[in-house]
């Protein structure tokens, strides 16, 4: 397409991706930037049929249909042979919705659904783009790698992954309402605060361990604010524990605005997911970090390495932490305020706050080809 074409003919983005949050909030990021940048731009997602991609996507504005898909890795054989009978009936969806859409360029974004819609529009002839959030990439990717024309990472260490001419360091696409934080805002003010976030998968061992140190150090939290968003399964579990120790807390089972929550927040404890900690360089706070032991291929923990040798974050592995270390590495971050500073500043420098910008325009750029 050649530039005057591309001036005169609404550039078309297909998005496909799901099966975590962690997959479509950043292609999301990437639409809306899109939206903002070219008022008569198309997007169309395609997803699978899962809760989850609905119900992230819903209320957002962008078109979805749903492909039949299923994922290989890990499942068990009655589950694997399904998935494996369901592909020809996936990639004949999929060049359906590529035919009947037209898209300039095809971006996938990682989960099954990315493989068979990413795979047939290279073999239509489209400029094909995907996207990695995690230090380890998924299997979907890893296998696209070679079919696709071009390869944004949001970390270094994925690097070695994907052919190198192909791979361009982006970041992670971050919430327009996070990003949209003035420098004010981010620093927060009045008591102490503590947040705590789960993540979509294994918030309860997180739970539990919040629970027990804030228990066995009932004085040093009374210092603190603690924000604690739980998971639905232990959202009342947890209330009832702060309210009995008489903790200054807001407890809830997800929260909405979670501009609001980092705004609030002065130390952060969370998984090591790739969203998150791209929200949280943005923001620029300081980390506790426990990776969700079970993650694929142990990218949780791979993730969280850059950031600790960074000097922004602290990682405890889930196996090796009590509630005691958990209290001591809290409070030394609050109360040690050269560590703190020290910690937010390297935060703040990781943190790319324009990478739904660049991924844009790699997808224009390739669109002009």
């Amino acid at each position: 397409m050649s530039s005057s074409n591309q001036a005169n003919k609404p550039f078309r983005l297909l998005l496909t991706g799901g099966g975590t949050g962690g997959h479509l909030f950043p292609a999301i990021a990437t639409a809306e930037h899109l939206a903002a940048k070219m008022k008569d731009s198309q997007v169309l997602f395609i997803g699978t049929k899962r809760r989850l991609d609905r119900d992230a996507l819903e209320g957002r504005g962008f078109p979805v249909q749903t492909i039949h898909s299923y994922g290989l890795k890990g499942k068990k054989l009655i589950e694997l042979i399904k998935a494996i009978l369901v592909l020809p009936v996936s990639f004949v969806e999929a060049w359906y919705q590529i035919l009947k859409f037209k898209p300039d360029v095809v971006l996938g974004v990682g989960g099954y659904v990315t493989g068979p819609v990413v795979a047939v529009a290279s073999l239509m002839g489209k400029p094909t783009v995907i996207h990695e959030q995690n230090s380890v990439p998924g299997m979907a990717n890893r296998k696209l790698a070679r079919l696709v024309d071009k390869i944004c990472i949001s970390l270094p260490q994925s690097q070695g992954f994907f052919p190198s001419e192909k791979t361009v360091l982006t970041g992670n696409p971050v919430r327009k309402t996070i990003l949209e934080l003035t420098e004010t805002e981010k620093k927060g003010s009045g008591k102490p605060t503590l947040l705590i976030l789960g993540g979509s998968q294994g918030a309860h061992a997180v739970n539990q361990l919040m629970v027990e140190a804030v228990q066995k150090r009932v004085a040093d939290f009374s210092e603190i604010r603690v924000i604690h968003q739980t998971g639905r399964d232990d959202e009342d579990m947890v209330r009832q524990a702060y309210q009995e120790m008489g903790i200054d807390h807001l407890v809830s089972a997800f929260f909405n605005d979670m501009a609001e929550m980092y705004c609030q927040a002065g130390v952060i404890v969370s998984r090591a997911g790739a969203t998150t900690l791209a929200e949280i360089g943005v923001v620029g706070k300081p980390a506790i970090l426990i990776p969700y032991p079970f993650a694929a291929d142990g990218h949780q923990e791979k993730n969280g390495s850059w950031y600790v040798e960074s000097g922004a974050a602290v990682v405890l592995l889930q196996n090796e932490l009590t509630a005691d270390l958990l209290t001591d590495e809290i409070l030394e971050i609050f109360r040690d305020k050269e560590k703190y500073e020290t910690m937010s500043q390297s935060m703040e420098e990781l943190g790319i706050s324009d990478a739904a910008e660049r991924i844009v325009n790699i997808c224009l750029n390739m669109a002009e080809r």
